[in-house]
């Protein structure tokens, strides 16, 4: 809404410093900020009003260092994620775009599942809240909405790079000739990037068109099944990583401050041509939308690093989860999610290896066993004596250090 607003002012009026909020860059800065404010600012509000309403965490003993304190904190607490993300983004962001109305849609859609299985513990006094069942009717139906968005709306295309000896021809005619002239046309397109790789385009049409040439107008079907499981792999994964205190929305910033350089340098026809990788026409309009889900995340860190003082509940990790998978996948960096998303896959791996050794070997043997002493996996090094302020901690690093690693790919291939 600023933005129109002052762009309104600057064709009309001149009026000074208006200009400014068309650079990206100044209004990501101002997203953050504002961001971070509300957060910090209002965050404690919403606390205080979740503890009125007794909104507290039913916490199962299981054995671990301090969990009993934990008993009473205040869930939902992903609401103060949500508005300090969706307040920033509707001030500032270009509110047409298509994928900033996907983004928006995505966190109200996650927002809401979340909210119905945090309510339903706490007010119906279910524990195990929303039915899986419907929670994962949920994942799909985003995944059906996004895929079948970036698929077929005309705002989503790709701009390649020409052939070599093409972009030769051109710069020996003219040296000082504009990158943009070095890149096709606009066009519709299911390639991805696949890191590490030196042709590093993959083309989910490929999938079906070795069958037959004549199925590629099938190929949305292949983009959408890859939507939603993408989309519901990382909302899980996200889902169980939030059990220490910071851990989710910790490693969650890392990640999607990564995916907002990629999104950053996908969308500027300068940086495309230097790293010579896909350029994405209008992405670069999600870098204000990253900034105002990092600036919410890092305010949400306020109050949740240990000791917590509340929990961003399914409310929170659920839409933390939605939300970085369809970044991803408009960026087209989803097959980075194993790299960079390192920290949910191995949480996602050591419950689905936990239970199916514990099933496998109670079959087998009569008696279930296992590989971990507890999972997801935090909790194995909880019970093996490590503070959870330490697992944290080396948990950000190694996210950190999986963030440089993708970002890395930009160049090595």
């Amino acid at each position: 809404m600023l933005y129109y607003l002052f762009e309104y002012l600057e064709k009309q009026f001149q009026f000074p410093g208006a200009s400014l909020f068309g650079f990206i860059t100044f209004r990501a800065a101002v997203a953050i900020i504002l961001s971070l404010l509300i957060s910090t600012i209002f965050g404690k509000r919403i606390i205080r009003f979740l503890q009125k309403q007794q909104v507290g965490e039913t916490v199962r003993d299981l054995g671990l260092e301090g969990q009993v304190e934990k008993a009473g904190t205040p869930t939902m607490g992903g609401i103060i994620i949500i508005l300090a993300t969706l307040i920033p983004v509707l001030l500032l962001a270009k509110l047409e775009n298509i994928y900033i109305i996907l983004l928006i849609v995505t966190t109200i859609w996650m927002g809401v599942i979340g909210f119905i299985d945090d309510y339903i513990k706490k007010f119906k006094n279910d524990k195990d809240g929303l039915k899986g069942r419907f929670k994962v009717l949920g994942q799909v139906g985003l995944g059906v909405i996004v895929g079948a968005t970036l698929f077929f709306h005309q705002d989503v295309t790709i701009k390649e790079k020409l052939p070599v000896a093409q972009q030769q021809e051109l710069l020996a005619k003219n040296p000082n000739i504009t990158p943009s002239k070095l890149f096709e046309a606009e066009e519709k397109s299911t390639k991805t990037t696949i890191p590490f790789v030196k042709g590093n385009e993959f083309n989910y049409a490929d999938l079906i068109t070795w069958i037959s040439p004549g199925l590629e107008k099938y190929a949305w079907v292949i983009f959408i099944l890859a939507a939603i499981f993408i989309i519901t792999a990382v909302s899980n994964g996200a889902n169980l990583t939030d059990g220490i205190d910071g851990l989710a929305a910790g490693t969650s910033a890392i990640i999607v401050l990564t995916l907002g350089i990629f999104a950053f340098v996908s969308g500027h026809i300068v940086f495309s041509d230097y790293l010579n990788i896909m350029y994405i026409p209008r992405i670069e309009e999600i870098t204000i939308y990253i900034a105002a889900f990092v600036g919410a995340l890092i305010g949400f860190l306020w109050y949740n690093t240990y000791p917590a003082q509340v929990f961003m509940g399914d409310t929170g990790s659920l839409t933390i989860g939605g939300i970085i998978a369809v970044i991803a996948i408009a960026v087209r960096k989803e097959w980075l999610i194993p790299v960079l998303c390192g920290i949910f896959l191995a949480e996602n791996l050591s419950v689905v290896m936990q239970v199916s050794w514990f099933k496998y070997t109670r079959k087998k043997y009569g008696e279930g066993r296992r590989i971990f002493k507890m999972s997801p996996l935090h909790h194995h090094y909880q019970k093996s004596g490590y503070h959870e302020s330490k697992i944290v901690t080396r948990f950000w690093i190694v996210g950190i250090l999986l963030a440089i690693i993708s970002i890395v790919t930009l160049k090595i291939r």
